[in-house]
């Protein structure tokens, strides 16, 4: 079932992507590392559809939902590399009529999810996913849920509108338009942000549960006293209380337009639909690990990425149970580092990246060298959500640490 490429090294790596698809746990997948600017492993296997009538090959594209979300702070980054956003301006600054209801935001607190706007509080606009006005009018007339900067509760989705618009209204265009002309282009990445439908016979289905219908770890604790609890079991406690993992993850607009639609592949939501291979993937990663710098042509200064990849805010996230997961531009950091559950990716000390819902991770790691990624197409049980992603984690550092 296995096809594609290992270095001998990281053979621990094979036998740990095979034995996922052996045993049924996966259902179509790929892995891809670069280590120290070369392509150590490119595997790919399984099926693209629950009907197993396909073969995963290595030009299958796949959904990786919230990766998507580093790939967008890639661009946001290289715009504040080249001096078109400032973070610390107000997003009024770009976005005049966003700062009607919501005056004191800043973009940092967009690119931080600290801007208290996680949700659609009158329920997600009935349009079609290309629909990018309808969407981003619905959050201009809202306030929102808390105080900006005050709170991190992760923007699952409405983060594709909200990072999104202010990356338009500063640079001009769509992020997928940018990255497609300046990033994926000049660097041959198979990724997409808004998929031209003569590319989706290409695509793997997803396998999709619907987010709002997903079981929180630990729910009873919410019928436990707090004073019987701990200061991380209260927050856990509080965010299950608030629902506002509901809030964030509303799932209505699938019941029409689901991920494997037409309408959704086409779309540009920067928080979620990106597609491509885990190969593109990890050499992006890689590229970035390594000097941000390939071929003579120069992704954007260290220094930036650096400070892009530095810990902005560390939770405890009202969205995601209480966890205190940390965020820079965009970027999702470390964490979950010793692999003590496998309902939280696993991203080492040093690593920058992001994970999807449906158990897609990608990340870099510049002291390491590292681009890693790994892509598939069936969304787990909340409690092994990123059961494969952080065996290959694991492994990978114990092979070359």
């Amino acid at each position: 079932m296995i096809n594609g490429h290992c270095d001998d090294k990281f053979k621990k790596i094979y036998e740990i992507f095979s034995d996922q698809l052996d045993s049924g746990h996966e259902l179509g997948c790929s892995v891809a590392i670069e280590y120290e600017g070369k392509e150590v492993v490119n595997l790919y296997g399984g099926h693209t559809n629950p009907s197993k009538n396909t073969k995963w090959n290595n030009n299958t594209l796949v959904n990786v939902w919230s990766v998507t979300k580093a790939v967008t702070g890639i661009c946001v980054t290289k715009i504040i590399n080249d001096g078109i956003l400032d973070v610390d301006k107000k997003v009024l600054d770009y976005w005049p009529e966003y700062g009607i209801n919501n005056p004191d935001t800043k973009v940092i607190d967009l690119l931080t999810h600290r801007a208290g706007m996680f949700g659609f509080k009158d329920g997600y606009p009935v349009c079609s996913w290309n629909d990018w006005d309808v969407f981003v009018k619905a959050l201009e007339s809202q306030k929102p849920y808390y105080k900006p900067g005050s709170s991190q509760g992760y923007h699952a989705l409405t983060f594709s509108w909200l990072v999104g618009e202010i990356f338009r209204r500063a640079e001009g265009r769509m992020v997928g338009d940018y990255f497609r002309e300046e990033i994926a282009s000049p660097f041959n990445l198979d990724f997409h942000i808004g998929l031209s439908e003569d590319q989706h016979y290409r695509c793997a289905d997803i396998s999709f549960k619907r987010f709002d219908n997903l079981k929180p770890p630990l729910e009873f604790i919410k019928y436990i006293p707090s004073i019987f609890l701990s200061n991380d079991l209260n927050n856990l406690k509080s965010s299950i209380i608030s629902e506002d993992f509901i809030q964030a993850f509303n799932g209505e607009l699938f019941n029409t337009n689901d991920p494997n639609s037409i309408d959704w592949r086409k779309a540009q939501v920067p928080a979620a639909n990106g597609h491509g291979t885990a190969a593109s993937l990890a050499k992006l990663f890689g590229i970035l690990s390594t000097g941000c710098e390939r071929d003579n042509i120069k992704l954007l200064d260290t220094s930036t990425l650096e400070t892009a990849t530095s810990i902005k805010t560390s939770g405890p996230d009202t969205v995601l149970f209480g966890s205190k997961i940390n965020f820079g531009y965009c970027f999702m950091l470390n964490g979950n580092e010793t692999n003590k559950i496998n309902f939280a990716p696993m991203i080492k000390k040093y690593g920058f990246g992001h994970a999807g819902i449906g158990g897609s991770v990608a990340y870099g790691d510049i002291k390491n060298k590292l681009g890693y990624a790994f892509v598939c197409n069936r969304q787990q049980k909340t409690s092994n959500l990123y059961k494969t992603s952080n065996m290959l984690t694991e492994a990978l550092y114990k092979i070359i640490t």
